[in-house]
């Protein structure tokens, strides 16, 4: 990740020393390795440098522990750009610490597990992109073949939590749009196309590309609005016709780019501003 605010990295081979031993307390599968960089994040009090742990997966893909907590999912009626089908907001709690994707599937790592790169904009670091929600699950399924983890796309909430981080505003960093150029790469500054992952300013957990990039796919069926959703580790309707996609894309104006703002596409389809990240639960 080159987003230029990392100040030190912790360990690492970067530096020629070896990582420290993996945190007892998140037991990640055989073979990963654990790094800690103090980065600077993106917060409504502004850029904050702290220290984020990274768990890096053989493959190159590197995780953050996202911690088990309650938050306020949905956008407030009088938030600009709220749609109905963000509604209502309701109290959420996600009851387990899991692993999140530190940024979107990059095409190098697609074509290690799946030997294919179905992406428009070639670029081995850039987002995969073009792939469906199919696709993205069987990369998840062959994944967790390969090493005997379970890896799935995030839920709908676990998304936005993980996105907000502990924010309640429009964007993590605030309600302003205008920042955004610092944050994602969007309609106004992308020329028309998906960059690099993880070149701009990550959250205060530490997770890259939330806003904008590529639109990302999440394990939810898709119905307009929340009111029968359960309050605790939601997943969604048993079925539906659409998947959802949350984050905006290189393509959108910051409207969809808000924590709140949730998309919808069928789930064969390919669309090139269409990618994922990644879920791995942790053993109990």
């Amino acid at each position: 990740m080159s987003d230029g605010r990392t100040e030190v990295e912790t360990s690492g081979s970067a530096q020629g020393v070896e990582p420290p031993a993996r945190d007892a307390s998140v037991p990640t599968p055989d073979g990963w390795t654990q790094e800690t960089r103090r980065i600077g994040t993106a917060t409504p009090d502004g850029e904050v440098w702290k220290e984020v742990a990274y768990y890096r997966h053989p493959c190159g893909m590197e995780f953050v522990a996202v911690p088990a907590g309650g938050f306020i999912m949905g956008a407030p009626r009088d938030e600009p750009g709220m749609r109905r089908s963000e509604s209502p907001q309701h109290e959420v709690r996600i009851t387990r610490t899991f692993l999140l994707g530190a940024c979107e599937v990059t095409q190098e790592q697609y074509a290690a597990v799946t030997g294919q790169n179905p992406s428009r904009f070639t670029a081995p670091r850039g987002p995969v992109d073009s792939v469906s929600w199919d696709d993205a699950a069987a990369f998840c399924a062959r994944l967790s073949e390969m090493d005997g983890a379970t890896y799935r796309l995030p839920t709908e909430a676990e998304w936005e939590y993980a996105c907000r981080a502990g924010s309640t505003t429009v964007y993590c960093f605030g309600d302003d749009p205008e920042p955004l150029v610092d944050y994602a790469w969007y309609s106004r500054n992308s020329g028309s196309r998906p960059h690099e992952v993880g070149s701009k300013l990550p959250n205060a957990w530490g997770l890259y590309d939330m806003h904008g990039n590529v639109w990302e796919w999440c394990q939810d069926w898709y119905v307009d609005g929340y009111r029968s959703r359960a309050p605790v580790d939601p997943t969604g309707p048993a079925s539906s016709t659409y998947r959802a996609v949350r984050g905006g894309s290189w393509f959108d104006y910051p409207t969809p780019l808000r924590s709140a703002g949730r998309g919808k596409d069928q789930p064969f389809n390919h669309v090139d501003d269409h990618g994922f990240r990644v879920v791995c639960e942790l053993r109990p």
